[in-house]
This record gives structure tokens, sequence and C-alpha cells, in this order.
């Protein structure tokens, strides 16, 4: 994957974000685009190695329209700054989890498991957290997971790093509010992030920096999916 290329391209993108400058670059465009394709298989070749329930899944399955859906947006705009690759052995649009990969100039990042989740399903997610807070604490507790994703509870998207996207100001309504581990019933998605340098995805290297980032995130991905997969 030529990574300087691609966030090369997406740095003049952002700064000429308009139909007639990219009508002028598309070649361009359509070639760091297979770039950035080639590099989502070998990532989907790699983490199968550790998640075989990915194996299936192909570029497209992972992928994601260049164009912005800009109807609701008061930012017209209408490309994405970014390329991203959702791979997720459900699908894009399921509520299981998957990993998340981002080239962005200044904020490429590594993500996995779910950005989002339906009450019903947050209110199951959080009963299992109580109901065995032991094994849960040894997924996002651990060495590995804290020095990926850290353990602050205000960190955002734009932060280096970070566990949950979206949290309650207090204890969801009918959980205990003197549970000793309550942040974690406060959050409100169990999305966990690492940015790295504009740098990281050159090269062959990368593929070993993000196996070793998913996987310290992927217990806490599993110990979710094991009870958002009885919802789907």
């Amino acid at each position: 994957m030529e990574a300087k290329r691609i966030l090369s391209f997406l740095t003049e993108l952002m700064a000429n974000n308009n139909r007639e400058w990219f009508l002028e670059h598309k070649v361009e465009y359509d070639d760091v685009r297979a770039s950035f394709e080639q590099g989502v298989a070998l990532a989907i070749a790699r983490i199968a190695t550790f998640d075989p329930s990915v194996a299936h899944l192909t570029v497209k399955d992972a992928t994601y329209r260049f164009y912005r859906d800009t109807r609701f947006s008061k930012d017209k705009s209408p490309y994405k700054n970014h390329l991203g690759a959702y791979i997720a052995a459900h699908g894009k649009k399921a509520l299981h989890g998957g990993y998340y990969i981002h080239l962005e100039p200044g904020h490429c990042l590594l993500s996995c498991g779910n950005n989002w989740l339906p009450t019903n399903v947050l209110t199951a997610c959080r009963n299992e957290i109580m109901a065995n807070t032991d094994e849960w604490l040894k997924c996002v507790e651990s060495a590995k997971f804290l020095s990926y994703f850290g353990a602050g509870e205000d960190a955002g998207w734009d932060d280096k790093q970070g566990f949950g996207m979206e949290r309650l100001k207090t204890c969801p309504s009918g959980f205990p509010r003197d549970y000793e581990h309550v942040r974690y019933l406060r959050m409100k998605d169990y999305c966990c992030w690492h940015c790295v340098d504009d740098s990281f995805f050159e090269g062959d290297g990368w593929l070993d920096g993000m196996e070793r980032i998913f996987k310290a995130g992927k217990p806490m991905m599993d110990f979710m999916n094991s009870v958002i997969d009885d919802y789907e």
C-alpha cells in the first residue's frame, strides 16, 4: 500500500474539495484507491490468521463509497477526506463488532469494537459486564489494552487513543449507582482506537503493527460480540 501517495492525494483534496478538481484528478484517485484496496486485502488476510471469522470477506465487503451524503450536513463538501475499511465478519451494517482501518492526513488510526448499539443491546451488554466483571476487567484493564487504548473517560475520536466515544453523565437507569466499575456501564459504545503516525502504513511492517493493536482489543470485542450475536 502506497500510504505516502494516498495521504498526499487526500491532503490536496482537502484543499480542493470540489467536483471540478476531483474530475481533473480522477485518474490519480483511481490509482490511490486501488493501492488502498490492495492494503485492505492484505489486512483481511492477516486478520484472518488470528480471527478466522473474517476470512470470507472481500475488499468490497469492507470498503465505503468516497462520495459524502450531504443531504443533512452543513458541510457540503462532496468527497470524504479519508479512506477507511471496516473488516467485520457480519458485514459493515451489522451490530457485531469488527476492525477498522482509517487513513486521513494527520489522523490515521486503527480501531475495533462497536461504535453504536441500540438501547436493548446496550442493556444486555451492561448486564453481562456486571455478571462477569472479572472476565471483563481482564479484557479492558490488561497492560496491552491500556497501552494502546488508555483508560481515560473523556477521550474522543480526535484524541490519540481511547475507549468509548460516547457515555452517559450518570449511571444508566436500572443499574446500581454504587457498582465499583460503573464507568463501563455509562458507555454508549464499546469502540477502542489508537492513532498512528502518517508513516505507519508505509512499507510492509504495518501489518505486524496492526496485528498487535487489533489483538490487544480483540478480547474486549469478543466479550461484547458474544452478547450482541444473540440479537442478530
